[in-house]
């Protein structure tokens, strides 16, 4: 079992990975629409031609990485349960304590900390990459500082849960999903709230904006809009990217709007206000929550389905795995590994959402802030220092992105109707 697994694998995967070099060095067109051709969505008009070039290799490069670790998690569940690993971690537990609420942290650790380091050469790959093209400015040991930081949060968050799941698991077999699903939303609701002032100033340094005549126009922003903010902060992160982004996130009291500097260092004020009304739409039209719904509703069906394909796997192959109950911890890499799986294969519903609601977000803010160019700018200004691709191939835009290509919005703001352009 053991060598048919490593043969099958390794076939299957040089032969994956054969397919997405072809697909995306030979048989996908880099070239624009002959519609956008000469437009403002056109990156001949708004980049040069070493930026084009340098645009077209760097998504090639990034694209290929991340297809080509899709598969490898899913590899490295089924590897950790067919070499018995998953026998010797829930062993290793049982040795150091005979309670659960210690054995299941200790399996936790040792399967997060085995599928980090198998997965870690890929990662640093991604990261030479963004490095060599010029788009982190982060050093190595930054780097796997947010790393080690994000292993640790991510171990914490993750012990928690799944001990709780596998006592849940344990105590009501039939029902364990539904239980387990209904204590997950004031969690999801916890998160969001604990997010903006705990995690995420781990990683960056916030400040309030120094720029006050500039933090005043985007607070009457949010005022028009009755988003209750009294104050815009500030993210440095000139030091670790040339990227740009702005976000609102959080709720009640911790809800912030946040700037990258180097949003403010390379927009002009105009195209920052569009950038922020985008932001500050997402927030009117409730997309914070609804995204949350639909994450509460995406677990619901993932936990149900999960449920029942764990236990069809435990009946059918547990035993040879090394669990013949779902409730062992053993069988926490088959868990993980439908988990998934079956988020692989809703992911493009889920794209399709969010993209629709970036343009929803997009189209607000060119009738709050009715100033076409100032819009069409910042995203043109946007593809230039992320080295974007404007018009992605089509596996990529259905399977990755969760905005529509920078083409589809620049466009879509230039050909927008139904406002009056604001004098200047």
């Amino acid at each position: 079992m053991k060598k048919k697994f490593v043969t099958w694998t390794l076939v299957l995967y040089v032969i994956y990975g054969l397919l997405l070099g072809l697909y995306f060095f030979q048989w996908t067109d880099v070239g624009v629409p002959p519609a956008y051709e000469g437009t403002a969505a056109d990156p001949a008009t708004f980049m040069t031609e070493k930026e084009l070039e340098l645009s077209q290799e760097y998504s090639r490069y990034q694209n290929f990485l991340s297809f080509l670790g899709e598969p490898l998690e899913w590899m490295i569940y089924l590897g950790v349960m067919i070499f018995g690993a998953s026998v010797v971690f829930r062993n290793f537990g049982k040795q150091i304590s005979r309670f659960r609420v210690i054995q299941i942290p200790i399996f936790v650790l040792l399967l997060q900390t085995l599928t980090t380091i198998l997965l870690f050469p890929l990662d640093y790959a991604r990261r030479w990459l963004s490095v060599e093209y010029g788009i982190s400015t982060q050093s190595f040991s930054s780097w796997m500082r947010d790393e080690l930081i994000g292993f640790w949060i991510g171990f914490i968050i993750m012990a928690l849960l799944i001990t709780v799941l596998y006592f849940l698991m344990k105590k009501f077999e039939k029902r364990w999903w539904l239980i387990a699903w209904v204590l997950m939303i004031p969690f999801l609701f916890f998160m969001m709230y604990l997010q903006p002032v705990v995690i995420d100033p781990l990683y960056n340094d916030f400040t309030e904006l120094q720029d006050k005549q500039l933090e005043e126009k985007i607070l009457t922003l949010a005022d028009e809009a009755d988003v209750p903010a009294d104050r815009v902060y500030e993210v440095n992160m000139s030091e670790k990217t040339n990227s740009m982004n702005a976000y609102v996130n959080g709720i009640g009291s911790n809800l912030r709007i946040v700037l990258w500097d180097t949003t403010l260092n390379r927009l002009q004020e105009n195209e920052v206000l569009f950038i922020m009304a985008h932001e500050i739409g997402h927030y009117v039209m409730n997309h914070l929550y609804w995204n949350l719904a639909g994450v509460i509703v995406a677990t619901f069906f993932g936990l149900y389905f999960t449920y029942h394909l764990l236990r069809y796997a435990t009946r059918r192959w547990g035993e040879r795995l090394g669990f013949t109950r779902v409730s062992d911890i053993s069988s926490l890499p088959m868990f993980f590994l439908i988990l998934t799986l079956l988020s692989f294969l809703f992911s493009p519903v889920e794209l399709a959402i969010s993209r629709n609601a970036e343009t929803d977000a997009d189209q607000y803010a060119i009738e709050m802030t009715r100033d076409p160019d100032a819009a069409i700018g910042s995203f043109q200004e946007l593809t230039v220092n992320g080295l974007s691709d404007v018009h992605p191939p089509a596996l990529v835009k259905y399977l990755r992105y969760g905005h529509p290509t920078m083409m589809e919005r620049i466009h879509m703001l230039e050909t927008y109707q139904g406002i009056d352009v604001k004098e200047e």
